[in-house]
C-alpha cells in the first residue's frame, strides 16, 4: 500500500539513488540542477512515496526568486524533480506526490510555484507557460517546458529565475 510521507533529512541518499536510477547521473548537469545549487529543499514542501519501507517516489521543492529588470526579488517555488521508481510506473504515484505537494504549497501561501517539464502531464495540476515566455534561467530551457502555477498578478515578463539567496547552506 502506497503511503505518502513529509521528506526527511535521513530519505535523501534513498531520493538521490532514485533519481540517478530514473534520470542518469547527467542529471545535475540540467538547467534546473542549477536553480537547487547550494540550496536545500523546503521539508514542508517535500514528500516521499513508500510501500511497505521502501521508497517507491519522491517531489522535493525548492525555494527560488524571481529577480525582475529593475531589481526586485520575488520568491518563487520550485517543484520537482518527479520521481517514480521505474517498476511502479503507472500506479499514480507521481499523481499522489504531485497532489501532497500542491495541497502543502496551498495550505502554507507558498509563492508561486515553477518546474520544468511536460504541460499535458502538469497542465492538470494548474501549470501553464502563459507568463515564463520571457524569464532567464541559468542554462538552456524549452520555453513550453517552463511551466507556472499559483497567483501571477504582479509578476513581471522579463526577470531572472535563480536560487534564493537567503536559505543557501554552508559549504
Amino acid at each position: 500500500m502506497i503511503q505518502i510521507f513529509p521528506a526527511q533529512a535521513a530519505d535523501l541518499p534513498e531520493v538521490d539513488t532514485l533519481l540517478d536510477a530514473r534520470f542518469g547521473p547527467a542529471r545535475r548537469n540540467r538547467t534546473a540542477y542549477r536553480l537547487r545549487d547550494g540550496v536545500l529543499p523546503d521539508p514542508a514542501l517535500s514528500f516521499v512515496a513508500r510501500d511497505g519501507g521502501g521508497l517507491v517516489g519522491s517531489v522535493q521543492c525548492w525555494p527560488l526568486q524571481l529577480r525582475t529588470a529593475g531589481g526586485a526579488i520575488l520568491p518563487l517555488t520550485l517543484l520537482g524533480p518527479v520521481a517514480t521508481a521505474a517498476d511502479r510506473q503507472g500506479e499514480g504515484i507521481a499523481t499522489q506526490l504531485m497532489q501532497a505537494a500542491l495541497a502543502a504549497v496551498d495550505a502554507v501561501g507558498a509563492p508561486p510555484v515553477l518546474l520544468i517539464g511536460d504541460e499535458p502531464f502538469y497542465g492538470r495540476f494548474g501549470f501553464s507557460a502563459a507568463a515564463t515566455g520571457g524569464w532567464l534561467l541559468p542554462g538552456p530551457v524549452d520555453r513550453a517546458r517552463l511551466l507556472l502555477r499559483g497567483h501571477m498578478a504582479g509578476l513581471p515578463d522579463i526577470g531572472w529565475v535563480e536560487p534564493a539567496v537567503t536559505v543557501r547552506r554552508v559549504a
